[in-house]
C-alpha cells in the first residue's frame, strides 16, 4: 500500500512511501547516522573548522535536499572533495578555525549555492558532464590522496603547518623528532579497530565503535596527560541561524570565485553521476535541474547554520543503498538523529582525541584512491587512462583548486580529441542488398565509379581539414576513377562555418576531377545550415538523397559518358 498517489515538488524524493519499504529506510537512516557522523567530523579535520561545523553540515542541508531535489538515493553533506578545496582557498587569508575562518566558509557556501541556483535558471545541468567519468576517477583518487597524506601529521602527533599539497609537504616535512608516540598509539588502535571490523563486515559500524572507544579511553585513561591533543568542549545545542558576514575585502571575494566555481564544476559532477548511478540501478528516473535546486538551497542552508560547503556524497550514498533505503526518508532519520545528538550528547566528545579522527579520515582518503576504477580505465581505454593519471597527479602536486582546472581542461581535450579524430568509413555492400562500413585504406566503392565516405561526427573547424584530406585521398587513389562521390551523413548533427566552406571548396575541387559530390541522410536541420552556407548552391538541389539506396539507384540510372559541369 502507498502512503500518498501523488509525487509532490516539495518531498518528491520522499513521497510516495510504500509501507513495506519504511522499516528498511528506518534502518538505513540510523546506518547512515552511524557510519556518516564519525565521517564528517573527520571532514572538519581537512576544512580546519570545529567538530560541531560537521555536524552541522547532516542538519539543515540534508532536510532542504530531502525537500527539494529529485534523488531518492542521493545524499548530501560534508564532502573530501570540497572540503579540501575550501582548505586551500583559505589557507592564506584566514587562521584556521578562527571567527573569521568560519564566516568565510559560510560564505563560500552561500557563493556556491547561488551558482547552483543560477545554473538551474539557466537550465546548466548540462555543466555535469563537462567531468568525463575518466578525470573524476583520477580527480577524486588525487584528492584521496592529499587527504589521506594531510592527516599524517594529525596521526604522529607532530605540527603540520596547514600542508596542502605533497610538494609544500615534502619541502617542510617535520623532523620526526617530535612524534609523539601515544598519539601514534591511538592512531594505529584506530586503524586496527576501524579495518578489522570492515573485514569482518563491511555494513558494520567500525568508524562509530572506533570514536566511541577512543572517547572511554581518553575519559577512563586521561589521554590528555600523555600530551594527546583533544577535541575539547563541543557547543551543544541547534546552531544560530543567521546570514554569513559580508564584510569581505575586494580581494578576498575576487579570491573566492574561482574557489567557489571550482566546487560548482565538482558538485554538478560528482552529484550528478551518483544520482543517475543509482536511479538507473534502482530503474527510477533523476531530473538533474531539479537537484540542481535542492544542492542550492542546501548549500545556503549550511551558509546560514554555519556550516560549510556540502556535495552529493558517493560513499554515504552507498550507505544508505548497503543497507537497504530508497527514499530521503532514510535522510531525514538521520537527520533527526543529529539534530538529537547536538541538543543531549556533544558533552562526551570532548574527550575525543584528534588521533582518532585523523585516522578515520586517512582510512576514507585512501577508499578514494580508486584503484579498480584505474585499472578498468587502463583496460578498455589506455589513451583515456593517462588522462586520468595526469589529472590525478596535478591534483596531488597542484592542490584541490588548480587540480579541478587541469581536470576540466582535460575533460575538453577528452571531448576535442573524439571530435577531430573520428573514425570514418566507407562503404560497402554485404551481398544481401545491405551496407556496411570498412575502413578508409580499403579505398573500396559500393559500385565501380560510385564511392560512399560514411563522416561519424559533427563536421566543425576542428575536424574540417580531416575530412578534406581524407576526401582527397579517397577520390584520389580511386581505382578505377570515381564518377560520383557520396558523404553519408547520418551521423552528422552540425556543420559549422569552417566545415561549410570547406565542404563548398571540396566540391569545386571534385568538380575539377570530374567527380559529383552528393550527399545522404541529411536530416532537416543540418540541411537547412548546408543551404544557407552556400553548399546547395555548390552541389545542387538534386545533390541530396534520402539514404544510400536511393543514391545507388540514381547512380545506376544516371546518363553515362556526360562530363561534370565546371560551371
Amino acid at each position: 500500500m502507498t502512503i500518498g498517489r501523488q509525487r509532490f515538488r516539495v518531498f518528491q524524493s520522499v513521497f510516495p512511501i510504500e509501507r513495506a519499504q519504511l522499516p528498511r529506510d528506518v534502518l538505513a537512516g540510523l546506518t547512515l547516522a552511524a557510519l556518516a557522523i564519525p565521517e564528517v567530523m573527520g571532514y572538519t579535520q581537512i576544512a580546519g573548522v570545529p567538530v560541531v561545523v560537521g555536524l552541522y553540515t547532516m542538519l539543515l542541508p540534508m532536510f532542504l535536499f530531502a525537500m527539494f531535489g529529485s534523488s531518492r538515493q542521493l545524499v548530501v553533506g560534508a564532502d573530501s572533495a570540497t572540503a579540501a578545496m575550501l582548505a586551500t582557498a583559505l589557507a592564506g587569508i584566514a587562521v584556521s578555525g578562527s571567527d573569521e575562518y568560519l564566516s568565510m566558509a559560510s560564505t563560500l557556501a552561500l557563493i556556491v549555492g547561488g551558482m547552483l541556483l543560477l545554473a538551474r535558471i539557466l537550465n546548466l545541468g548540462v555543466l555535469a558532464n563537462f567531468l568525463s567519468r575518466t578525470v573524476l576517477i583520477g580527480f577524486l583518487s588525487g584528492v584521496g590522496i592529499q587527504v589521506a597524506v594531510g592527516q599524517v601529521p594529525g596521526m604522529l602527533g607532530i605540527h603540520s603547518d596547514g600542508l596542502s599539497s605533497i610538494t609544500h609537504l615534502l619541502l617542510h616535512w617535520p623532523t620526526l623528532e617530535t612524534l609523539n608516540v601515544h598519539t601514534l598509539v591511538v592512531s594505529l588502535s584506530t586503524l586496527i579497530a576501524v579495518v578489522g571490523m570492515h573485514l569482518v563486515s563491511k555494513r558494520f559500524p567500525g568508524a562509530l565503535v572506533a570514536v566511541i572507544g577512543a572517547i572511554f579511553a581518553s575519559w577512563l585513561f586521561q589521554l590528555e596527560e600523555f600530551d594527546i591533543a583533544l577535541v575539547g568542549s563541543v557547543p551543544s545545542g541547534l546552531p544560530s541561524l543567521q546570514f554569513p558576514l559580508f564584510n569581505l575585502t575586494w580581494e578576498q571575494f575576487t579570491h573566492l570565485l574561482p574557489t567557489a566555481f571550482a566546487m560548482v564544476m565538482v558538485i554538478l559532477a560528482q552529484s550528478s553521476a551518483t544520482s543517475r548511478a543509482y536511479a538507473a540501478r534502482h530503474q527510477e528516473t533523476v531530473n538533474d535541474n531539479q537537484d540542481l535546486v535542492g544542492l542550492g538551497l542546501a548549500n545556503i542552508g549550511a551558509a546560514v547554520s554555519g556550516a560549510f560547503v556540502v556535495n552529493g556524497s558517493p560513499t554515504k550514498t552507498q550507505m544508505v543503498d548497503g543497507a537497504g533505503g530508497r527514499s530521503q526518508l532514510a535522510h531525514l532519520i538521520t537527520a533527526l538523529i543529529v539534530l538529537l545528538m547536538l541538543v543531549l550528547f556533544t558533552e562526551p566528545l570532548a574527550y575525543l582525541p584528534h588521533a582518532t579522527l585523523a585516522s578515520i579520515v586517512f582510512l576514507i582518503g585512501f577508499e578514494l584512491i580508486d584503484i579498480k576504477g584505474l585499472r578498468k580505465v587502463l583496460y578498455e581505454r589506455p589513451w583515456e587512462f593517462w588522462v586520468s593519471v595526469v589529472t590525478m597527479v596535478a591534483v596531488v602536486v597542484l592542490g584541490v583548486q588548480l587540480g579541478i582546472l587541469v581536470a576540466i581542461a582535460l575533460s575538453l581535450l577528452v571531448h576535442t580529441r573524439h571530435g577531430y579524430r573520428p573514425v570514418n568509413s566507407v562503404v560497402i555492400s554485404n551481398g544481401h542488398g545491405r551496407w556496411r562500413a570498412v575502413p578508409l585504406n580499403n579505398n573500396a566503392q559500393l559500385m565501380p565509379g560510385l564511392q560512399v565516405y560514411r563522416f561519424t561526427h559533427g563536421m566543425y573547424y576542428a575536424n574540417a581539414s580531416l575530412m578534406s584530406r581524407e576526401v582527397l585521398y579517397l577520390v584520389n587513389s580511386a581505382r578505377p576513377s570515381l564518377e560520383w562521390f557520396c558523404i553519408d551523413a547520418a551521423a552528422v548533427d552540425d556543420v559549422d562555418y569552417t566545415a561549410a566552406q570547406t565542404l563548398v571548396t571540396l566540391s569545386y575541387e571534385l568538380r575539377k576531377l570530374g567527380v559529383r559530390l552528393v550527399f545522404a541522410e541529411v536530416t532537416d536541420r543540418v540541411r537547412y545550415g548546408m543551404d544557407r552556407s552556400g553548399i546547395t548552391q555548390a552541389v545542387g538541389e538534386e545533390a541530396y538523397f534520402s539514404s544510400v539506396s536511393d543514391v545507388v539507384e540514381a547512380f545506376s540510372e544516371r546518363p553515362h559518358n556526360i562530363p561534370v559541369s565546371l560551371s
